[in-house]
């Protein structure tokens, strides 16, 4: 009988090479922890950045404010940041910090179980097996294509993808395309492809509320004014901060605050869509803040162009070379493209086991279950970002993701300081978390808004925005609580 696989011994590995698995890997360094290995199965680092490829595929969030705080770049070329440039940035702050050596491409993790008895993760991946003291998660909640159950979907002859797997390949001119979903990904491709495409049907389940952007390209003078004055582009930062901040005031202060905005998403409509039938289409019967409310000046306009229809009955069926609708109207189709999102759950989730043999998966299909965002009981010595509870509806994922990074880091070097070697979350410190989480979402426009989104379980609570200010989650992040934790 053979024993288990040998297995390199690592004391930190990093599941995730974007932004939150690129920020741990440089604060880990320069708290003195080198021994780091950080993980990605895809051939470059970026994460969603490197992986959503589609066209218009952009930042939502002003890039002074969606970058790292210890990394600032004047030289952003636009108000919001496009996909290439943003994974250029990582690729810089990896390669001026030094952490590309730790990251290994092309690497899958296959399983990630804790091993009681010697205190010990045993990782095993598709490039071999590790052990490790210390296991971080940094793996991004939209990885993975969501594709809806379609009737006669398989018989479709024409081209079909989805949004994070765009076939660059295939040339849209002159085709008749349809493209499922109005998120914020097909409200930036949209526009995009309108010009190309001879007919393009957009299938709305529900529309979504569109606020303008206010995208420009920046200057020369004002990219060597920030680069010159750091003070300068610190309040840039500060201002971009506090203005998607006050979302949480229609968020979770009183949805009354909602009218202001709600008046801002009415004005973009009117403004942009001439024909009063299809303005009426595209207005949500939703409160602004129940799902996320888009950034965009381009999409209602390339709705309202002569070979555009968006199309708000529900998919009876798709066949060989066509679409047809509950209300019995077939459309041709040459190319689809979903737009569909992302599953709730990644993979991952369901290869990373704790002490008890549950799967992090098991625990989210009960309840979705965090300290902080950032540590989970049953798990030892296990500790992740944007968890349950960590991601914030009204800021930047930067700001939430470098707070729970200094967290991290925080109790890394406290363990190391006491000489412990094992640390986890106390079950009632968790369980008071989560009924905090709980009771004051009550009231929040996520539960009471009228929508169904991916803010929300299926049973109607929050499935994991954190429900407060962020400046308040970050006070309550600055500093490691090791009394909240068992530590041995």
């Amino acid at each position: 009988m053979t024993g288990p696989e040998p297995a390199e011994h690592h004391q930190i590995v990093v599941l995730g090479a974007g932004f939150g698995g690129i920020g741990l890997a440089v604060q880990l360094r320069a708290a003195g922890f080198d021994d780091v290995v950080v993980l990605e199965r895809a051939a470059d680092l970026g994460g969603t950045w490197q992986a959503n490829t589609y066209p218009g595929a952009a930042c939502d969030v002003p890039s002074h404010l969606y970058s790292y705080s210890f990394a600032p770049n004047p030289n952003w070329s636009r108000t919001y940041g496009r996909q290439g440039e943003i994974l250029d940035y990582l690729r810089a702050v990896a390669t001026k910090h030094d952490v590309v050596r730790h990251i290994r491409l092309n690497t899958e993790l296959l399983d990630a179980r804790w091993v009681d008895e010697e205190s010990v993760w045993r990782v095993q991946t598709s490039r071999g097996t590790l052990t490790a003291d210390f296991f971080l998660s940094a793996a991004g909640i939209f990885a993975e294509a969501k594709y809806p159950d379609l009737p006669g979907l398989d018989t479709f002859e024409g081209k079909a993808f989805h949004s994070l797997h765009w076939d660059h390949d295939h040339d849209l001119t002159g085709a008749r395309v349809a493209v499922i979903g109005t998120g914020a990904t097909v409200v930036q491709i949209v526009p995009e492809i309108q010009p190309e495409v001879a007919a393009l049907t957009v299938f709305q389940r529900s529309a979504p509320w569109i606020v303008p952007r206010l995208d420009r390209r920046t200057s020369p003078l004002e990219r060597l004014l920030l680069g010159r004055i750091p003070m300068a582009q610190k309040a840039l930062r500060g201002t971009w901060y506090t203005l998607i901040e006050s979302f949480g005031l229609v968020g979770f202060v009183d949805n009354r605050f909602r009218h202001p905005f709600e008046l801002l998403g009415r004005f973009q409509l009117r403004r942009q869509i001439r024909d009063a039938a299809l303005r009426e289409r595209v207005t949500p019967d939703y409160m602004i803040g129940c799902k996320r409310a888009i950034f965009s000046d381009a999409y209602l306009p390339a709705l309202d162009r002569p070979n555009v229809e968006v199309v708000t009955e529900g998919i009876a069926e798709v066949r060989p070379r066509s679409i047809v609708t509950r209300a019995g109207a077939e459309i041709p189709v040459d190319t689809l493209i979903f737009g569909t999102g992302f599953t709730a759950i990644p993979t991952a989730f369901e290869r990373i086991v704790g002490r008890d043999g549950l799967s992090i998966a098991d625990l989210y299909h009960h309840r979705p279950q965090t300290y902080l965002g950032t540590a989970i009981a049953g798990f030892p010595n296990f500790f992740c970002t944007l968890g349950p509870f960590g991601a914030a509806g009204n800021q930047s994922a930067i700001f939430m993701i470098e707070s729970q990074i200094a967290y991290i880091v925080d109790a890394l070097t406290t363990l190391r300081d006491r000489g412990a070697r094992r640390v986890e979350v106390r079950t009632r410190t968790q369980e008071a978390f989560i009924e905090e989480m709980r009771r004051r979402s009550a009231g929040t426009v996520w539960l009471t808004g009228g929508c169904e989104s991916y803010y929300t379980t299926p049973e109607g609570g929050n499935a994991g925005l954190y429900p407060s200010w962020s400046f308040e989650y970050r006070r309550r992040t600055q500093r490691f609580d090791a009394e909240s934790y068992e530590v041995a």
